[in-house]
C-alpha cells in the first residue's frame, strides 16, 4: 500500500513539474495599446522570438492599423476600439503602451485594477503628477510597471556599468555626459500620426527635453546607484521654429550630485543621430560610443593615456530584448532591482529630473530636489 502511495505521489509531482514547466515556457499573452508610437514596430518584430504572443491591439485609427496589418501580417480582427472590450475578450496577461505619453496613465488606470502588467515606451509619464498616480496604482494592485528605453539593451552601457561600478577601472565617478537625439522628427520623416503628438506639449509633455532628455536621466540614475541629484539646472530653446512651433527642440540639463556632476544633452538638432555616453573618473574615462563600440582610457601623465577598445556582441536572452525581459519578470525568472533601467523606482527619479529641468528652463532658476 505504501509503495502505491509513493508511486502516486511521484507521478503527481512529475505531472505538476511538467505543468509548471509548460506554464513557464508558454508565450506571454500581450496586448498592444496604441499604434501611433512608431517604436511599436519593435514588438511586432520581437514576437517572432517566441517569448510573447500578441493577442490583440487597441487602436481607433483604422487606416493606421490597416497599414501596419499589411506590413506585419496581423489580422484586422485583432484590432479593438477600446481597452475594456479587448481585455474582456482576449484576457491578456500584460499590455504594452505605444500611444501618446499622455495616454500612459489611462492604460495603467484600466489595467492595474485587473492585475494586468504594463510596459510603457519611454518616458514613464507625461508629467510627474501622472507618474505619481501610475506609481500608486501599480503598488496598490501589485503589478509590474516597466519603462522601455532603446539604450537599456545596449551591451556597451552594461559593460560601462560593469567596468565603472563593479571593477572600478577609472576610480570614483566625477562627471558623466550623455548625448541623445537626431535631426528632428520632421527632418527624419516620421509618419504624421507620430509627429502630431510628439511635437505637442500636452501629449508628449515637451519636446527634445522629454523625448531625449529622459535617456540621460535614466542612465544617470542607474550609474549613480539610485542617487537623486541635489540640484537641477536646465535651458531649453527652439532652433527649428518652422518644424517644432509648439515645443523645444534643444535642451541641456545640468545635475549636481554629492560627489559628481552630469550633463544631459537631448536634441533634435544633431546633424547625425546619436546615443552615446562619457563617464569620467579619477584615473580615466569610459566612452560608450554606440550600441556595440566602447573605449576605456587610462590616464598617463598630464594629457597622455592608454586606450583599450571593445567591440561587443548582443547580450544573452532575455537581457537583449524588452519583451523577453518583460516576460521573464512576470514569470518570476528575473527579480528586478530597484535601480534597474526598466524599474519603476528608477523611472520615478527620471520623472523628478525631467520635471525639475522643465521648471528650471521656464523660470531660469536652479531647482533643488529635497
Amino acid at each position: 500500500m505504501m509503495n502505491l502511495v509513493k508511486s502516486i505521489l511521484t507521478i503527481s509531482l512529475f505531472l505538476w513539474s511538467l505543468t509548471f514547466s509548460f506554464a513557464q515556457s508558454k508565450p506571454l499573452k500581450v496586448g498592444v495599446i496604441g499604434l501611433t508610437h512608431t517604436h511599436v514596430h519593435w514588438i511586432f518584430g520581437s514576437e517572432k522570438r517566441g517569448e510573447i504572443e500578441i493577442v490583440g491591439i487597441v487602436e481607433t485609427n483604422k487606416d493606421l492599423a490597416q497599414r501596419y496589418s499589411e506590413q506585419h501580417g496581423f489580422s484586422m480582427d485583432m484590432v479593438f476600439d477600446d481597452m475594456d472590450e479587448f481585455i474582456k475578450k482576449k484576457k491578456p496577461e500584460a499590455v504594452t503602451a505605444f500611444g501618446t505619453i499622455y495616454e500612459h496613465l489611462e492604460v495603467v488606470e484600466t489595467c492595474a485594477p485587473k492585475g494586468i502588467h504594463v510596459m510603457v515606451e519611454k518616458p514613464l509619464a507625461v508629467s510627474l503628477e501622472h507618474a505619481k498616480k501610475m506609481e500608486a496604482l501599480a503598488k496598490k494592485h501589485q503589478i509590474h510597471l516597466l519603462t522601455n528605453y532603446e539604450t537599456t539593451w545596449y551591451p556597451t552601457n552594461h559593460k560601462a556599468y560593469e567596468l565603472v561600478n563593479e571593477n572600478g577601472v577609472i576610480g570614483e565617478i566625477r562627471k558623466i555626459v550623455v548625448r541623445d537625439g537626431h535631426r528632428g522628427p520632421k527632418k527624419i520623416g516620421i509618419n504624421s500620426e507620430f509627429l502630431d503628438w510628439l511635437t505637442d506639449p500636452t501629449e508628449n509633455g515637451g519636446g527634445a527635453v522629454v523625448d531625449f532628455g529622459c535617456y540621460g536621466a535614466n542612465l544617470l540614475t542607474w550609474l549613480m546607484d539610485g542617487e537623486r541629484p541635489s540640484k537641477v539646472t536646465a535651458i531649453t530653446t527652439q532652433l527649428q521654429a518652422e518644424n517644432n512651433p509648439k515645443v523645444d527642440d534643444e535642451s541641456i540639463i545640468l545635475l549636481e550630485y554629492k560627489n559628481a556632476v552630469a550633463i544631459i544633452q537631448g536634441s533634435w538638432n544633431w546633424p547625425i543621430g546619436r546615443k552615446d555616453m562619457e563617464i569620467y573618473g579619477l584615473t580615466g574615462a569610459v566612452y560608450s560610443d554606440n550600441r556595440h563600440e566602447l573605449r576605456v582610457r587610462s590616464a598617463e601623465g598630464y594629457d597622455g593615456f592608454a586606450e583599450e577598445k571593445y567591440q561587443l556582441e548582443e547580450r544573452n536572452a532575455p537581457f537583449d530584448d524588452p519583451f523577453a525581459y518583460f516576460t521573464a519578470v512576470i514569470r518570476g525568472n528575473i527579480q528586478p532591482q530597484p535601480n534597474d533601467l526598466s524599474s519603476l523606482e528608477n523611472n520615478m527619479i527620471v520623472m523628478e529630473i525631467l520635471d525639475a529641468a522643465i521648471r528650471s528652463a521656464n523660470s531660469g532658476q536652479v531647482i533643488k530636489l529635497n
